[in-house]
């Protein structure tokens, strides 16, 4: 089963920083994400892309938990070259995820 099947994804950026949100669609599948989506199981799956740390901050009340990623977007929008310097498709690539 991948993420996408139980969650959906928002993306947000700040230079060098991606900011991914992964909200459950269902509360009862929270714990599920909450136990195996965690922020080493993260970083490797955007290896190669992101190259700082991988912070991971659980929101439960609201089903969700949040990635903050370091040295994530080759610079930031205005150095990297990137097609995608915002970071936006990484979303989708973290529902790509296996569980």
């Amino acid at each position: 089963m991948k993420l996408r099947d139980i969650a959906h994804s928002r993306a947000g950026d700040k230079g060098d920083i991606s900011n991914l949100s992964l909200i459950a669609f269902h509360a009862a599948d929270y714990a599920l994400l909450e136990q195996h989506v965690t922020a080493e199981r993260v970083r490797l799956h955007f290896a190669g892309i992101v190259h700082g740390e991988v912070t991971r901050y659980l929101l439960p009340q609201l089903g969700a938990m949040n990635f903050v990623m370091q040295q994530a977007l080759g610079g930031g929008v205005t150095r990297s070259l990137a097609l995608d310097a915002h970071g936006k498709s990484l979303s989708s690539m973290l529902l790509d995820m296996e569980l």
